[in-house]
């Protein structure tokens, strides 16, 4: 695998899982390794969403803590279709399913995983221009890699579940949030 430079700085910053049922998947969690607290999105509005190439519907929820130093991510895939998720569990499956990374610029970060042979999995936009990637990489890594600017939305995102995982003692592990 030939990595261009700047796939090879972006630190890891979330590890996810694809589950059926984001809540049941981050309460025991939190039981087994004391991660959370979690931050429940039900069917995160996307206004743009490419499943390889083409227009594709994504409906997911997903559920975010921090386990140390990294965050967390479970999702599930609320509508039938083709996905990312489905492409790594066409059965209904579940599993790690892919990491997140913060890039200085996405169309440049896309174009150098393309050249190094990872197609583009899903693109989609959260809002007009303001786009995340999913590099699949499963072959060489055994899972996706995704990829996101660092908007003021997203640092507040991860922002807020570090800073409530500094005082979480267990209890309310399942809290709401919206995008």
């Amino acid at each position: 695998m030939n990595a261009a430079p700047a796939m090879r700085r972006d630190p890891v910053r979330q590890i996810a899982y694809f589950v059926p049922d984001i809540r049941a998947a981050a309460l025991a969690h939190s039981a087994l390794f004391g991660s959370g607290p979690y931050f429940i999105a039900d069917h995160i509005p996307l206004h743009a969403s490419y499943h390889r190439g083409q227009p594709a519907e994504l409906d997911h929820s997903s559920a975010y803590g921090q386990w140390g130093e990294v965050m967390i991510e479970f999702v599930q895939q609320n509508n039938e279709g083709p996905s990312v998720f489905r492409d790594m569990y066409p059965d209904g499956g579940s599993g790690m399913h892919h990491v997140a990374l913060i890039v200085d610029n996405l169309a440049e970060s896309i174009k150098a995983y393309e050249a190094a042979g990872f197609a583009t999995g899903l693109y989609a936009e959260a809002m007009p221009g303001v786009g995340f990637a999913m590099m699949d990489c499963v072959a060489t890594l055994g899972h996706f890699v995704e990829l996101y600017e660092p908007s003021p939305i997203l640092l507040g995102v991860y922002e807020k579940v570090r800073s409530a995982a500094r005082d979480f003692n267990g209890e309310n592990v399942l809290r709401t949030m919206s995008f």
